[in-house]
């Protein structure tokens, strides 16, 4: 009873993980499949699994242009993180730390930074907050722990979008040969009977 529980349990997880993206199923016995509602003829049920695969594509370009993003999004929380250390180290000392800062693409500023405790963080939609420099960090730890783990998921999603793009193919190639032998052998049985 437990095991099933937890195969049961197993099953939820494996499906919760994808979630939003149908599980695209495998037309083991096509002729069943003609047989459903919707699928009177082969071009209908060609109709619906091109509109079907045409969904997984659109949703491989949302996942994709997200991926994108994040992969951006990950140096840029890392090379904040590095500054931040090296701010927290200088934090201590009375100097000034020369650095130069971006004004521009490809301009940039040099300038002298006193030791200081707070720094500003762009948070997005033009806003931007005072933080102490450990609150600042911590923030940042955790947006780039969260940013990686989207990341994997991402990538198990697209992966599993892949999977999704090939039953789909299969299953469009498996209903068109299904068609082609059904009007060969419409065309052999009316070639019989002519004759």
């Amino acid at each position: 009873m437990a095991a099933t529980i937890d195969n049961s349990n197993a099953i939820q997880a494996a499906k919760k993980k994808h979630l939003g993206i149908p599980e695209a199923v495998f037309v083991e016995d096509v002729d069943s499949f003609m047989k459903q509602p919707g699928n009177e003829t082969a071009d209908a049920a060609l109709r619906k699994l091109d509109e079907q695969y045409q969904k997984y594509k659109y949703m491989e370009l949302n996942l994709s242009q997200k991926k994108l993003r994040l992969k951006n999004q990950i140096p840029q929380i890392t090379q904040t993180l590095e500054i931040l250390r090296h701010m927290q180290k200088k934090k201590e000392t009375t100097e000034p730390m020369d650095t130069h800062f971006l004004l521009a693409d490809s301009v940039y500023c040099k300038a002298l930074v006193p030791p200081t405790n707070k720094v500003c963080l762009w948070l997005g939609a033009n806003v931007m907050l005072e933080y102490d420099i450990d609150e600042a960090q911590a923030l940042l730890e955790k947006n780039l722990s969260t940013a990686s783990r989207n990341l994997e998921t991402l990538e198990e999603d697209l992966d599993f979008l892949r999977d999704q793009f090939t039953t789909t193919e299969v299953n469009m190639a498996r209903v068109y040969n299904w068609d082609v032998k059904r009007r060969s052998r419409e065309n052999i049985k009316s070639a019989e009977s002519k004759s």
